[in-house]
């Protein structure tokens, strides 16, 4: 009468999959770098402070200056620009900086790019490793799906099973009642499990720029969960190469150069700039036909720029202080996230690799006893839901060894594991 529950319980039962979009973890990173939208707005960023060194580099425009006659009441005529009845003066200046202002300027767009590009980095880092362990955690998520999609199949096997016995009166109802509620909690279970793996699809879906609609299957190259232990790398190439590599901290430190070289501009703006001109007045100066040269300075005797001088002061102060945090904080991360890696991989390592096989193999044994009713329905219902949480615990731990090693490339900036 069991049959069906006994073949459909077994390990390893597969599922029809709906036509999907297979998803690899570097096509997955391909389209990431190709197509999500936070990198292309942060890449626009750049070629917007690349405009600025546009500005910088220019010079001020001239300023030409024309007047004439309005009105002469003596001859009662407008405009009047002859000799004898009309009067005009133009005049044609040159805004002249002094002190550096142009170049400072077009070395303080050039940091400003180099902030840009460091934002971008850092950006791109941090989505990197929310890609890795979204695809990760999606990846898991599914298998562990699996795993639910298995024993719901097969307890509804073997609640048609019992339910022909119970009307046959081979089993008491109390068995039947204890089916159909592990039955609820498994779908329940799952239920919230789903919820869980729509969301990581959204993220998954989001960060590499598809379409909502887009059905994903992900696939993984089982070598890489095997490939590049944590304890074969020294903790102080991690360090080093978080000190060369994070963009954070190379932001801060261009963050202290771009206040450095604000701090030269702004004292630099402190030195007034030179007006030059050359002007023509037909009849409105002496002599007539007015030819003169013109120089206009500023005399600096209230304002100096001691504001922004200040202002840049402080600043260099504040990123100075800001670097000093960002190493603190990639120091404490690298040892950190070392740290949860090791054990996550000792823990690994400390589970036989024939565990699953023996698990499926003690399943096996679990129905034939059963089928020969050695073993009571709760042993054995008992004795299958541990192997659920057996499936489970494996799956999350991979994930977490996945999870802690794209945590390493991210902490220090480089990919140490592919």
């Amino acid at each position: 009468m069991l049959l069906i529950f006994f073949l459909a319980i077994r390990p390893g039962a597969t599922f029809a999959q709906t036509d999907t979009l297979s998803l690899t973890l570097s096509k997955a990173e391909s389209l990431f770098l190709k197509h999500n939208y936070d990198l292309l707005a942060s890449n626009y960023e750049i070629d917007q402070a690349k405009a600025e060194i546009i500005t910088a580099k220019l010079f001020e425009n001239p300023t030409l200056e024309y007047e004439n006659l309005f009105y002469n009441h003596e001859t009662k005529k407008f405009f009047q620009t002859s000799y004898a009845y009309g009067q005009y003066a133009g005049s044609i200046s040159q805004l002249f900086k002094l002190a550096g202002k142009r170049n400072k300027n077009i070395k303080l767009a050039q940091t400003g790019v180099k902030l840009a590009e460091y934002e971008y980095f850092d950006l791109l880092r941090t989505l990197k490793f929310e890609l890795v362990n979204t695809f990760y955690k999606t990846y898991f998520s599914v298998q562990s799906v699996k795993v639910y999609e298995e024993q719901i199949s097969s307890t509804n096997q073997l609640l048609k099973a019992y339910d022909h016995q119970l009307k046959m009166g081979n089993v008491a109802t109390k068995d039947v009642i204890r089916i159909k509620s592990l039955l609820i909690n498994l779908k329940a279970e799952q239920a919230g499990l789903l919820n869980d793996l729509e969301d990581h699809y959204k993220d998954l879906k989001l960060l590499c720029g598809l379409d909502a609609n887009i059905s994903l299957s992900l696939t993984v190259d089982q070598a890489d969960f095997k490939n590049g232990l944590v304890d074969k790398i020294p903790y102080s190439s991690l360090l080093d190469s978080a000190r060369a590599n994070r963009a954070d901290l190379k932001l801060a430190k261009t963050d202290l150069l771009y206040n450095e070289r604000n701090l030269k501009l702004q004292k630099a703006m402190a030195i007034p700039d030179i007006e030059i001109g050359l002007s023509y007045d037909l009849k409105g100066n002496y002599p007539e036909k007015y030819t003169g040269l013109g120089i206009k300075i500023p005399i600096p005797l209230f304002s100096r720029n001691q504001g922004e001088i200040k202002k840049a002061q402080v600043s260099i102060a504040a990123a100075d202080m800001n670097i000093k945090k960002q190493e603190a904080i990639f120091e404490n991360e690298v040892f950190n996230s070392y740290k949860t890696a090791l054990r996550n991989e000792k823990l690994y390592a400390e589970i036989d690799p024939a565990f699953s096989t023996d698990f499926n193999t003690l399943i096996s044994a679990l129905i034939k006893n059963f089928k020969a009713r050695n073993i009571s329905l709760i042993e054995f219902l008992d004795l299958y839901d541990a192997y659920k949480e057996n499936t489970l615990q494996l799956n999350k731990l991979q994930f977490e060894r996945m999870s802690t090693r794209a945590e390493l490339n991210y902490v220090t900036g480089s990919n140490i594991f592919k």
